[in-house]
């Protein structure tokens, strides 16, 4: 019979402290059938999704079996900085007064001072592959001393193109002798790399991704381009009334800053993440999330890596995802420590093929809702909504506008498109397609002249005609 309490597992006194100083009171799916098999030194393969537990998983084994001596024991290989980082607070937490020295070992940090803390002794390392594998090279790092590594995120490493850094600090642990290798997916390469450097090892998987996810109410806004920053600020606004901290993902550098900018002129306040800057200034900003002092951060998904915040309640995925994991390691960002969470994502016409992959993918349950309401005592937008065409744009990125003027009232296709051309004032190229009916006559126009037009023709008249245009 599995055991269901961090009591029942005859823990040392430090980390049951630990576990309780997290606010745990119950082992999570992964960490039931995790703990265990690495308690007992097994190589382990485990299936976990972010929020999952998966740093107690295999922090608990590593912290139970490590003495507080000096010499490095076990080793943690992370995708990113902010995971690493991430970890190593945890795992700090986790160990209570043990006194373990844990360290966290990333670029884009003073060389030197990190070389004379690695000399001083350390036990654990959590650490990117790059910069281990250098301060290995500088003499700093004995890979043949610990007996334990553990990979955490496979699948991102993967993705990162870490996979040769890792084997080559996987063949300087001649001293290893368990192996923990976790990852939301588990590509062919991994399973393969997997192959090659664990044997005998015994694999956990959670089922289900949707059973790996914390309380997330997830929400869909079809929402044009031109008007996803009037969507976000409603929900900004919204998240203002509430104690509730907010993550907005993008898929490039520039949108954060874009956004933060935009928000800014908006007089909402909001803090921007990405690798573009320096390392000092992420940690900074990362801090003041932690510490509640700012409520809204605009992130990539590489720098948003380890960005475990029990405060969040909502995401936002302004962009929707290139890949479909990425979209889980969004949405598990909130509905943490027991708190229900929310989940939105905008959608343009061209995300919807991607949308489905992720939706048919994970058999999620996702509400396609409109853009919410202003909160109660609010009667103005914090952003101005904005006339956006293009959403209903065919392929040439045309739009037909309905007129009301026809053959009854003697038109005819050449003086309409005269008229647009003379009186409106309308470049030949975005005149499309005219199309002819008794009393009302359709119009292709390029959706970027739409607003042009419908105030253009106001006041004029065509054949007698007092003219009016709008879209189909």
């Amino acid at each position: 019979m599995q055991s269901r309490t961090f009591e029942d597992w005859d823990l040392p006194a430090e980390i049951l402290a630990g576990v309780k100083s997290l606010g745990w009171e119950t082992p999570t799916p992964v960490q039931l059938d995790a703990i265990p098999l690495g308690r007992a030194g097994n190589n382990l393969i485990g299936q976990a999704m972010t929020g999952s537990g998966k740093t107690g998983a295999f922090g608990i084994p590593i912290l139970e079996k490590v003495e507080a001596s000096g010499n490095l024991q076990a080793l943690i290989l992370c995708p990113t900085r902010e995971l690493a980082q991430q970890v190593r607070v945890e795992l700090e937490q986790l160990q209570g007064d043990k006194g373990l020295a844990i360290l966290s070992v990333y670029g884009g940090t003073d060389l030197e001072k990190q070389a004379k803390t690695l000399d001083a002794g350390i036990d654990v390392i959590v650490g990117t592959p790059g910069r281990v594998m250098d301060m290995s090279k500088r003499g700093h790092i004995d890979l043949a001393s610990p007996s334990m590594l553990t990979l955490d995120e496979a699948d991102r490493m993967l993705d990162m193109g870490f996979m040769p850094d890792i084997m080559w600090v996987v063949e300087r642990m001649t001293g290893r002798s368990q192996t923990m290798l976790f990852s939301a997916t588990f590509p062919q390469e991994i399973l393969d790399a997997a192959g090659e450097f664990m044997e005998d090892h015994r694999f956990v998987q959670m089922g289900d991704t949707e059973l790996d996810l914390p309380p997330v109410k997830l929400f869909s806004i079809k929402v044009g381009r031109a008007n996803k920053l009037w969507s976000l600020g409603r929900i900004l606004i919204r998240q203002q009334q509430s104690e509730g901290q907010t993550i907005v993902f993008t898929n490039t550098k520039r949108m954060v800053d874009m956004i933060v900018e935009r928000l800014a002129k908006h007089r909402i306040d909001a803090v921007g993440l990405h690798g573009d800057m320096a390392q000092n200034k992420r940690e900074k900003i990362m801090d003041m999330f932690r510490e509640n002092k700012a409520k809204t951060i605009v992130a990539t998904d590489v720098a948003a890596r380890g960005l475990d915040v029990e405060g969040v309640t909502v995401v936002v995925n302004y962009d929707v995802p290139n890949d479909t994991d990425s979209f889980i390691h969004r949405i598990g960002r909130t509905g943490r420590a027991g708190r229900e969470g929310e989940a939105w994502t905008f959608i343009s016409r061209d995300d919807i093929p991607q949308m489905s992959r992720i939706q048919g993918t994970y058999n999620l349950d996702i509400e396609e809702v409109e853009t919410p309401e202003l909160p109660d005592g609010i009667d103005r937008d914090p952003v101005r909504y904005r006339d956006d065409y293009s959403e209903n744009a065919d392929v040439f990125g045309m739009i037909p506008l309905k007129f009301n003027v026809g053959t009854s009232h003697g038109a005819s296709k050449l003086s309409i498109h005269n008229f647009l051309l003379t009186t409106v004032r309308m470049d030949e190229l975005a005149v499309g397609e005219i199309q002819l009916g008794d009393t009302e006559s359709q119009v292709a126009i390029h959706a970027s002249k739409v607003g042009y037009v419908i105030d253009g023709v106001k006041g004029k008249e065509l054949l007698g005609q007092a003219l009016s245009a709008s879209p189909v």
